[in-house]
């Protein structure tokens, strides 16, 4: 029975969609149908074949080894927070941090990790008869994450007509960057977390196709490439041409994965104190909490994964999806993490995937903020007078990610 939700919830999903388009005569139907068996088949592979499996518990293995790595650089220098029975969040969570940033932009330094994106886009296109761009564009952001993704394409950006841009700004919203999945591991299932992450790549394309449909034509599909004057307005390279020294290069990130630290421990700490205050206003005024508020209104949605016919366990998994999307990922992983092998294996995998995902309240001021200094004001008008779009187009994606991968894990 509870399959059966879960399948009706996974149409549901995409007839809210297509519900919701800008244009529903534009949908591309055959491109939307091959996207979602495709993706079907690889939440099938990544969940239920073995080797399929072994792949993910590899990559898990490789990211866990990373972040023992890092400890060892943190415990050089604060080895009283490290050497103890439980690290605090920050220490464990985040400042490992500050060695996987700098490893992925050394891997862009190198070449090696754009020549992956590249590849691996062109593939996408052509699966899923999408632009080359959003395809390229997507693979993108599931590596480095919405901002730096749209700020080393804003080439780009200013080439692309504005409706294409609000689709990027849509997908901006379903991202993660592959330097903090290991933060996540340390937190959730690492199969659950790894699955969601090309599963949401697909997804953020089906969902864009069908909310914000674009006619793209053959000139237009193209992908802008960083050169001359281009490049030296990126960063890529100094102003006599030359590519920055490598040691100056990673200062500069290093640098920059600190303020990500920083970044992310100030948004952790502002939005969970913030929801505090709210909570603590509606109980002056007896009305019930933020986290119960949310939790009514997502109830039919949770319900929909097929977690069961408990109330309170639909109730729970609606609360933490309301949580994530007012505040972050990192505070309800942070919240469930010690209780999280209680879950049943269904509950446990639709919301591990679910939360795996930047799509809160706080990444839309982000991506807008992105684009606003990158293109110009027309553009950036429209992103703008859209984000509701944004925010429905995240947690569509994912509700279908986490019902995909919740049908083969039960």
């Amino acid at each position: 029975m509870y399959l059966a939700v879960n399948i009706i919830g996974l149409l549901i999903f995409l007839l809210i969609g297509w519900l919701f388009s800008k244009d529903r005569k534009k949908i591309d139907w055959k491109g939307i149908g091959i996207m979602v068996v495709f993706n079907l088949l690889m939440a099938f592979f990544l969940v239920k074949v073995p080797w399929g499996r072994d792949i993910v518990k590899g990559l898990a293995a490789g990211f866990d080894t990373l972040i023992q790595v890092a400890y060892k650089g943190i415990a050089f220098c604060i080895p009283s927070m490290v050497h103890v029975k439980n690290m605090d969040f920050f220490v464990s969570v985040l400042l490992p941090i500050l060695l996987i940033v700098p490893l992925f932009d050394i891997l862009t330094y190198i070449g090696f990790l754009p020549w992956v994106i590249k590849w691996i886009g062109k593939i996408l296109a052509f699966i899923t008869r999408q632009p080359k761009f959003e395809s390229f564009f997507a693979v993108e952001m599931m590596f480095l994450g919405n901002t730096e993704a749209l700020a080393v394409s804003s080439l780009q950006l200013k080439q692309m007509k504005a409706s294409r841009n609000l689709t990027l700004a849509m997908m901006s919203m379903s991202c993660v960057t592959a330097s903090i999945l290991g933060s996540y591991m340390q937190m959730m299932p690492a199969q659950f977390i790894l699955t969601a992450v090309p599963i949401n790549v697909i997804n953020a394309l089906i969902v864009t196709a069908m909310l914000n449909p674009v006619e793209v034509s053959e000139a237009e599909d193209t992908i802008a490439t960083m050169k001359g004057s281009a490049a030296k307005e990126s960063g890529d390279v100094e102003a006599d041409g030359k590519k920055e020294p490598f040691f100056s290069f990673l200062g500069d990130s290093i640098l920059g994965a600190g303020r990500l630290v920083l970044i992310i421990a100030a948004n952790v700490i502002t939005f969970v104190a913030l929801a505090a205050l709210i909570d603590k206003i509606l109980s002056l005024v007896h009305i019930w909490s933020m986290e119960k508020i949310l939790g009514y209104i997502l109830y039919p949605f949770a319900w929909l994964l097929g977690v069961g016919g408990d109330p309170h366990t639909v109730l729970q998994l609606s609360q933490y999806m309301g949580t994530k999307l007012i505040t972050n990922e990192f505070v309800v992983m942070g919240k469930v993490s010690p209780i999280i092998h209680t879950f049943a294996p269904h509950f446990r995998a639709v919301l591990t995937v679910f939360l795996t995902s930047f799509a809160n309240l706080s990444t839309i001021g982000m991506i807008i903020g992105c684009f606003k200094g990158i293109v110009n004001r027309e553009k950036n008008d429209l992103i703008s007078k859209n984000v509701g779009y944004m925010l429905l187009s995240g947690i569509l994606v994912s509700l279908l990610s986490a019902a995909m991968v919740g049908l083969y894990v039960w």
